[in-house]
């Protein structure tokens, strides 16, 4: 029966000499079409032969040339391009995290179409560098003595270690060990960084006597590591930064804590219960480690803040060098601290902050009003309702926080969630959502003014293209 199925798929030069097709030759690379055809005729043949319940239109000519289409107009923009979030989860790892602020990305475009004074003092008519870009802003607003940026926080921490803990032992807690995606392990990054690891207490319990039976002559830094992405609870007990901070003068020993999320203002009011930098650099911590585009609401990349004498120590490190930021990061991370010198102000500024902080009166509105839309859209034949959801921070941060968010349902015979996710998913700009066991649902908290519009359309034509196959 499958392979009766699969004998109704069209030829590849079938679809390559349909009209729909054949527009892109001489716009892409005829390799680059042919390419592409086969790409989808193969993933029609393995969902077949793997049992998938087809429907008809799925092996028919104009669906099979349509879906190449669409491949090829995506692949005329190139491989990374916009997407609609419609998950709620703000820091989505797997779509960009942060989104930049409206002054942050005008900052990119400005030095990205021209050249900058990256590495030129204009005052002085010489070579200047671009860690002065970022320093005064970053220290303004978080109290640290001096700052830097490196590329991801990953390597903050192993340029951080590098510098103050080569060839010595650097002491963490058993409980702090995280892994943070499939790569980054702090034992690992600790050894690549020629530091010997040192744990103290357990899994569940650590204490400051731990960290003090633990020093002796090789002992370069006692670390603290923010659990950004996971919590233990129940029977547990660590060691704060001010009972380190107070070991640490004891035992002329400088005090490092990885913080990872980039907090900057305090969200508690939100919900949100996370260290932040600021608070954190009061305690007498020697440096803060911290990642760009996670609640801090930048660019990608890792912040290193502290006392002068152990960032100017970094800055010296030949990982700097590797590790260094172009002029379009420092564009964005400028002008996002920059917002910071109005706390209210960033709150509206900064997508992040903005989405995170939406509340759940606000959401409701803006998803009954979102919903009335597509009733109104005689296309779309489905059952539309509005319902609460939770909904996420992501990218590692307040990993037990649910944020109460809305969304628009979606039900309909005609097109089960799985099907309108991924026909979704293969329009232009695609179109992420979340699914539940019958129904489709379309969460607010992710979605700006301008994506629900296109999702409009989207839904219209998802609808419209079924209703035309059936």
């Amino acid at each position: 029966m499958n392979k009766e199925i699969i004998r109704k798929l069209p030829k590849v030069d079938e679809v390559l000499g349909t009209a729909q097709v054949a527009v892109f030759e001489g716009v892409l690379p005829h390799g680059l079409i042919l390419d592409t055809v086969r790409e989808v005729l193969d993933e029609r043949r393995t969902a077949i032969l793997a049992g998938c319940e087809v429907e008809p239109f799925f092996v028919g000519l104009e669906d099979v040339a349509g879906d190449v289409a669409a491949r090829l107009s995506s692949k005329c923009a190139g491989n990374l391009k916009p997407v609609i979030n419609a998950t709620g989860v703000v820091l989505h790892t797997n779509l960009g995290r942060a989104r930049l602020s409206e002054a942050a990305r005008t900052a990119v475009d400005r030095v990205a179409s021209s050249y900058c004074n990256l590495e030129y003092d204009i005052e002085k008519g010489k070579r200047g560098h671009r860690h002065d870009l970022v320093e005064k802003i970053i220290c303004r607003i978080t109290g640290a003595e001096a700052a830097m940026a490196v590329n991801n926080n990953a390597a903050a921490t192993m340029l951080c270690l590098s510098a103050m803990g080569r060839g010595r032992e650097v002491i963490v807690s058993r409980g702090e060990l995280v892994e943070i995606g499939g790569s980054f392990r702090v034992p690992e990054i600790m050894e690549e960084s020629g530091c010997t690891l040192r744990e103290v207490g357990t899994t569940n319990k650590t204490k400051i006597s731990d960290y003090e039976k633990a020093v002796w002559d090789e002992t370069a830094a006692l670390m603290k590591v923010h659990t950004s992405n996971y919590r233990i609870m129940g029977f547990t007990e660590d060691v704060s930064l001010s009972q380190l901070v107070k070991l640490g003068r004891e035992k002329n020993l400088p005090v490092i804590f990885d913080m990872g999320n980039g907090l900057i203002v305090d969200l508690s009011g939100y919900g949100i219960d996370e260290p932040n930098v600021e608070a954190s650099l009061k305690t007498g911590i020697d440096v803060i480690l911290f990642s760009g585009d996670k609640l801090l609401g930048g660019p990608q990349c890792g912040i290193i803040a502290g006392k002068k004498e152990y960032v100017d120590m970094m800055k010296r490190h030949p990982l700097a060098r590797a590790f260094r930021v172009d002029k379009m990061t420092l564009a964005a991370l400028e002008m996002t601290f920059r917002a910071y010198y109005d706390r209210d102000k960033a709150l509206n500024e900064i997508p992040v902050l903005k989405d995170i902080t939406a509340s759940p009166a606000e959401l409701k509105m803006k998803a009954e009003a979102f919903a009335q839309r597509i009733r109104d859209e005689k296309a779309i034949d489905a059952e539309i309702g509005v319902e609460p959801i939770e909904d996420q921070v992501g990218g590692g941060s307040a990993p037990t926080v649910k944020l109460k968010g809305w969304a628009v349902s979606l039900k309909s015979e005609r097109v089960k969630p799985e099907k309108l996710e991924r026909l979704l998913r293969k329009q232009e700009p695609a179109a992420i959502i979340r699914m539940g066991h019958d129904k489709a649902y379309l969460d607010v908290r992710t979605l700006g003014d301008d994506d629900m519009d296109v999702l409009m359309g989207h839904l219209a034509k998802v609808f419209e293209k079924v209703g035309e196959q059936r």
